[in-house]
């Protein structure tokens, strides 16, 4: 029997872009739902997220949310960890969504998610790893095609954000597995960022899995960019608003 995950990460507080995710997979079941963190800051609309994903855990997705892992950005906004951050605008845009974060936010962030920005959860037997970042670096540093950043050879599935970049491949590690050719294969699944893409495809995107075919969908949706935009104050550095025009 077919069975569908669906995998979200980066919304970045753009509720147009999650609600055109949702509309997109409405009609679809799934049995579970893997959240990579990184659903504040940036956006405009942190609080109105939280609140939606509020609702659907408590709603249609009540009981099968597997993961729900802190990003760099909760770490930001709850830890004040902003000397990471590379620059001032982006020290004024995290300062900016603590602000205006409300209680029932504070909470989610605290409680309803791992603050370690990593988990490990058994899918239909695989072992499955769910990292904001990577091995090396939990929250600040993603893995990429050729740059793994950790040994991840005891997992079946790696679920990673941080990027917002979307993949899939395989790594194949050396093991003493004469029926499998002495490798072991290792999926890498990044579904992109909802809200804040930046490979050059402004649409929200997002990814399902299909267990026990591992067939990966890769999807993109349009959302209203425009309209996001426009919620933008003048404090807020004009860069964060213009990049959602391209998806850089």
């Amino acid at each position: 029997m077919d069975r569908k995950y669906l995998i979200l990460s980066d919304i970045h507080g753009n509720m147009s872009a999650l609600d055109a995710v949702l509309t997109d997979c409405c009609n679809e079941e799934f049995d579970g739902i893997i959240l990579l963190g990184d659903c504040i800051d940036y956006g405009m609309r942190s609080n109105e997220v939280i609140d939606r994903l509020t609702e659907l855990s408590e709603g249609k997705w009540k009981n099968r949310i597997l993961v729900n892992i802190w990003g760099n950005h909760e770490k930001l906004v709850i830890d004040k960890d902003l000397e990471r951050l590379s620059s001032d605008r982006g020290r004024v845009m995290a300062e900016y969504t603590a602000r205006h974060l409300n209680d029932a936010s504070l909470s989610y962030i605290e409680n309803s998610m791992n603050r370690s920005g990593l988990q490990q959860v058994d899918i239909c037997g695989l072992k499955c790893l769910a990292v904001h970042g990577s091995l090396d670096d939990h929250y600040w540093k993603a893995v990429a095609p050729g740059e793994l950043k950790g040994d991840y050879s005891r997992y079946d599935i790696v679920f990673g954000g941080h990027s917002h970049y979307s993949h899939c491949f395989s790594h194949f590690y050396p093991a003493d597995a004469p029926k499998m050719r002495n490798k072991k294969a290792v999926m890498f699944i990044n579904p992109g960022s909802v809200g804040q893409p930046r490979n050059q495809n402004p649409y929200a995107q997002y990814a399902v899995l299909h267990i026990p075919s591992k067939k990966v969908e890769l999807r993109a949706v349009e959302y209203d960019v425009a309209y996001e935009q426009s919620l933008y104050p003048d404090e807020i550095d004009d860069f964060y608003r213009v990049r959602l025009t391209n998806g850089i």
